[in-house]
């Protein structure tokens, strides 16, 4: 991303983008956040809740509670536990009394060459939503929707009386969602796609990073047929001889920022786990191989 791309950006400003949802962003862009973490309040009316409180920075916090004014604030809801969606939940939750909701803690030593996407070891929700779930507020009702891959305890929040699904890093569309091993798992992740696309009745996708999606199955069709591209590639580099996924990656990523080559291998390992688990690769301490007759 060009420095260019963040002149005029509305950084802790609450901007009104749909019936119910205001958007405020936080300023903390990188390759991996595009123009920063995307904070939601959602509701009009007495009661609101805020989705992905983003980083614990002071200008941010202070952004949201603007937001909220003299609303009550009955949930703050975090999609997943990597650094850059969930810190500032327990300094909101310090200065309004709001639960915590959402995810499952998790907290990992080592989740791949991501200096943003640490696991918040500080996340302790006050309860935490199984898929289906809700929590309601005065006009608004928030759905659960387990959506494993990126992260083992990713879950979407579905805003059923506009047709919203907030996404957090599972699907936007600006970028495909890094889907880093031990925790990431691209089996998981292909299958909570297909389980998006299914759900016909989300109109539009309001992601953690970047624009809204208009025409969500539309680009979710896109990310599944991606990703099995992305494996066919694997293939192919495998059968050509390059057996190693630091032999994979500038290949596979030409013209892709070296920045994002230490993730793009994590995907690329990701991939190669899940060939494994439908048996149509070996491995070999770092060399992956056929199975014969592959």
């Amino acid at each position: 991303m060009n420095a260019p791309d963040l002149i005029d950006k509305p950084y802790a400003l609450a901007e009104r983008i749909a019936p119910l949802v205001r958007r405020v962003l936080a300023r903390n862009p990188s390759p991996f956040t595009y123009t920063g973490t995307q904070t939601y309040v959602v509701g009009d009316g007495s009661e609101v809740a805020v989705i992905d409180p983003g980083p614990a920075d002071e200008e941010h916090i202070e952004a949201i509670l603007h937001a909220v004014g003299d609303a009550r604030l009955v949930a703050i809801a975090c999609t997943h536990t990597h650094r850059d969606h969930s810190p500032a939940a327990a300094p909101l939750k310090a200065r309004t009394g709001a639960p915590i909701v959402g995810c499952a803690p998790l907290t990992l030593d080592d989740d791949g060459p991501r200096a943003d996407a640490a696991f918040d070891p500080d996340y302790a929700p006050d309860r935490v939503l199984t898929d289906g779930e809700a929590i309601s507020g005065e006009g608004w009702t928030l759905e659960a929707v387990a959506t494993p891959g990126h992260t083992s305890n990713h879950l979407c929040f579905a805003l059923p009386e506009t047709g919203a699904l907030f996404t957090g890093d599972h699907v936007m569309g600006w970028s495909t969602s890094v889907v880093s091993p031990p925790d990431g798992d691209m089996t998981a992740y292909l299958e909570s796609l297909a389980k998006l696309y299914e759900r016909q009745q989300d109109a539009i996708y309001f992601p953690a990073h970047g624009p809204a999606v208009e025409k969500p199955r539309q680009l979710v069709r896109g990310m599944i047929g991606h990703r099995r591209q992305r494996e066919r590639q694997i293939l192919k580099q495998i059968e050509a001889g390059h057996r190693t996924i630091g032999e994979m990656v500038p290949r596979m990523y030409k013209g892709v920022d070296e920045r994002l080559w230490p993730a793009a291998g994590r995907s690329v390992l990701a991939h190669l786990l899940d060939l494994e688990r439908r048996s149509l690769v070996n491995r070999e301490n770092d060399t992956w191989t056929l199975v014969a007759g592959e």
